[in-house]
């Protein structure tokens, strides 16, 4: 008996399942012959629903792809790590920057300090940054970033060589004069990138080695290392050519896998007030500053402008909405007699409105989809033009799906509902 009976429920599901497809198949033809017959009709009622899907959809990619490009930019500034400045970091018109200007900048002697009385630090790098003229065979480029560096920096920054290598270990410890060079510079004095390994160039009046060119970042939405445009120099030969004491060095502190930045903070804050020799109730004369802190801002700074585009391009769904309402309408008039058959041959009500929500979902994906395929080109030509990566998302793809599939059904509900309650007498007369 439990097995005749649940070959029963099969039957009745797979029955129940083949009138679903039957319906949706139906619905469809129905949906592209009304498409085909009225074309004009057709296209001014989808166009409010395309330029609605279009602003959505347009607006999202665009601010999720900025977004994306920010938040990738964040993590090569070092993933879990802390930036110990002078500097808390952050802007705006109200930025107090007389509160920092005063406090002593990081110390390179303090590197060794900080390994030995932090267990949580897995690497401790020291960065020196300046400003330079970069000279080779009369070519000047002026304002150059040099950055002097430690041995350890290139754990917590990787960088890939495109043409030559990185700075071996003793180079940094004896202080040599050797650099790596970014591909901008290096295309800028040398035309060929690859022509710049093993070339002398000068900084400061001093003579340097290229050891080798920097893999091409591309542009930079908040700036970062610009490592295209920068000089990266051993810090033992750096400080030669830049005083710490008169730049504004950091000291870069990445924690262990198992580590949070958060945990990692509260570390070296005990340990900076103990190098630094602060009783309890003086202030700190550091900043520790956290690279996922920044990241949560800009989240939070993307939120409100996603908000904002959705609201755009809903008013201009809106207006889609009452297009493909008025063509259902208008089809429900004109297939009056239709409806009366099929419910004098037996079709109930949930049919009738079946049919109508399907076709008008039908339309408004439709519409969606035009108005999907509208934001690849733009987003494929703005990608192209602007050295800029624009992506759709599969979750922007689902919303477009979902978006358009309840507008459809807002759209037809009424149409459907008046087609449902025909009374098939006075429908077939009509």
């Amino acid at each position: 008996m439990p097995a005749a009976q649940n070959n029963k429920n099969v039957a009745i599901f797979v029955a129940m399942l083949r009138r679903t497809l039957e319906i949706v198949g139906s619905s469809f033809r129905m949906a592209m012959q009304e498409l085909w017959k009225n074309k004009l009709r057709t296209f001014l009622s989808l166009f409010g629903v395309t330029i609605g899907i279009f602003c959505i959809i347009g607006v999202l990619a665009t601010v999720n792809s900025l977004q994306q490009n920010i938040q990738n930019e964040i993590k090569t500034l070092g993933s879990n790590t802390i930036y110990v400045d002078k500097w808390e970091y952050g802007g705006g018109p109200d930025y107090p920057w007389w509160k920092y200007v005063n406090r002593p900048v990081p110390r390179y002697e303090e590197v060794r300090q900080i390994r030995e009385r932090t267990p949580n630090a897995k690497y401790v790098a020291f960065t020196l940054q300046g400003r330079g003229n970069v000279e080779f065979s009369g070519y000047l480029l002026n304002g150059v970033n040099v950055y002097s560096v430690s041995e350890e920096y290139i754990r917590i920054q990787p960088l890939t060589m495109s043409f030559g290598r990185y700075l071996s270990d003793a180079e940094f410890n004896y202080g040599s004069g050797v650099a790596v060079i970014g591909n901008e510079i290096a295309e800028k004095l040398f035309n060929e990138p690859e022509l710049a390994v093993n070339k002398m160039i000068s900084i400061g009046g001093k003579k340097i080695l290229v050891a080798g060119v920097i893999e091409k970042q591309g542009k930079q939405m908040i700036g970062g290392w610009g490592f295209d445009q920068s000089v990266i120099l051993p810090f033992q030969f750096g400080r030669t050519i830049y005083n710490e004491e008169k730049t504004d060095p950091v000291i870069m502190v990445q924690g262990r896998a198992q580590v949070t930045s958060k945990g990692l903070k509260d570390e070296l804050m005990v340990t900076m007030r103990s190098l630094h020799k602060l009783s309890p109730r003086q202030a700190d004369n550091f900043a520790l500053n956290d690279i996922n802190d920044i990241g949560d801002q800009v989240s939070e700074a993307f939120a409100g402008l996603n908000i904002g585009g959705a609201v755009i391009g809903g008013i201009s769904l809106i207006v889609g909405l009452f297009g493909v309402a008025n063509i259902m309408f208008v089809t429900v008039k004109e297939r009056t007699s239709q409806i009366g058959l099929k419910k004098a041959l037996g079709a109930k009500r949930q049919i009738i409105l079946t049919e109508f929500l399907l076709e008008s979902a039908f339309l408004c994906m439709l519409g969606g989809l035009i108005g999907l395929f509208l934001v690849y080109v733009l987003a494929q030509i703005l990608s192209k033009a602007l050295d800029f990566p624009v992506f759709i998302s599969i979750g922007n793809m689902i919303w477009t799906f979902l978006i358009c599939v309840f507008v459809g059904v807002i759209a037809g509900i009424i149409p459907a509902v008046q087609a449902a309650k025909m009374d098939p007498v006075v429908a077939i007369r009509s």
